[in-house]
């Protein structure tokens, strides 16, 4: 059986950072890719961040560029997202999802795309 737990959300100011985690389990990680998706109060889930099984490639929502760098260790079985520069509108559940990506296919930013999804992680961001 598939999970994907997430941890290290929580409660920052505006300007902070935080490290979210997501640690997969009961599937083999080779050639998985793992995205991280995050849907806001009243608002529809969006992408937010991708890396490829190799690590070698991400992908990343414009409005995060700069901010936010996904990384992985495939060691430990685990995705991160480090979230710094948080801004207010940064609140929002966070997700992780994974599907596998083989060389040549390209990272998706689209839901539908991701087969496994962790239960959700909420970040907050005060003034």
């Amino acid at each position: 059986q598939v999970q994907l737990v997430e941890s290290g959300g929580g409660l920052v100011q505006a300007g902070g950072s935080l490290r979210l985690s997501c640690a997969a389990s009961g599937v083999t990680f080779s050639w998985l890719a793992m995205a991280w998706f995050r849907q806001a109060p009243g608002k529809d889930r969006e992408f937010v961040a991708a890396v490829r099984w190799s690590g070698a490639s991400t992908y990343y929502a414009d409005f995060v560029k700069g901010r936010f760098t996904i990384s992985r260790d495939n060691f430990k079985n685990t995705a991160y997202l480090q979230m710094n520069s948080l801004k207010l509108e940064d609140t929002a559940v966070y997700y992780c999802a994974a599907d596998r990506v083989l060389p040549g296919q390209r990272l998706s930013d689209s839901g539908p795309s991701y087969d496994y999804w962790g239960q959700g992680t909420q970040v907050t961001v005060s003034s």
